[in-house]
């Protein structure tokens, strides 16, 4: 048996227990989708969003890239947040990174990693900004995991600058923003950063018309 067909065995095997402790588990899931929380989480695979908070399918909606960034010109992420947002009307956003980070810490080289550069440009921004902080640190581990922490507090305020949100504080106050950071050695998420809904921004970020 091959390692996908083992996927496609544990898969069956896994639905079978859902149906055989709740026969309507799959009927309800399929007819609603109202999750309080959007995650905006690393591609890691050893961060799985809905595992490490103990949470259900239908309760998280997720995204997840490369560092937990979140990029003006990133289509991709820009669609989600509108979706969650404007239709799922989630109260909660939740950025997360995790100590360890390979993105980070490819961040940090002058190494030339290809077209990976192009999104790693967008860590070396927030390294740059906080660079006096950083290159205190002489511990290289300890240097990284704070670089992380500064990472997803850089993250949460992008969220915060973005017109969507903005409207939905204005007229609806929410959601609420919160940068937290997984560690992979304990499994205990630690918060970090926390923007409440309407918090205000340097006016040079804050619209006037929304």
């Amino acid at each position: 048996m091959t390692s996908y067909e083992r996927l496609l065995l544990e898969n069956k095997a896994w639905a079978d227990e859902k149906v055989v402790e709740d026969k309507n588990y799959f009927k309800r899931l399929s007819e609603l989708q109202t999750p309080e929380f959007l995650w905006i989480g690393c591609s890691d695979s050893r961060v799985p969003a809905n595992e490490i908070t103990g949470t259900s399918p239908g309760e998280i909606f997720v995204h997840r890239n490369v560092a937990n960034m979140v990029v003006h010109t990133d289509l991709n992420l820009l669609t989600v947040l509108d979706y969650a947002v404007n239709y799922l009307k989630v109260k909660h956003i939740i950025v997360c990174g995790h100590y360890g980070c390979g993105g980070i810490k490819a961040s940090m080289t002058n190494h030339n990693f290809g077209i990976i550069n192009k999104w790693l440009r967008n860590i070396k921004d927030v390294y740059r900004i906080h660079r006096e902080e950083i290159n205190q640190i002489r511990d290289e581990e300890e240097k990284t995991d704070r670089l992380v922490e500064l990472n997803v507090q850089e993250q949460v305020m992008n969220l915060a600058k973005t017109s969507i949100v903005q409207k939905a504080w204005l007229h609806e106050q929410r959601p609420h923003l919160h940068g937290w950071v997984y560690g992979l050695k304990d499994g205990i998420i630690k918060p970090v950063f926390e923007m409440e809904a309407g918090t205000h921004l340097d006016p040079l970020y804050e619209f006037d018309d929304l």
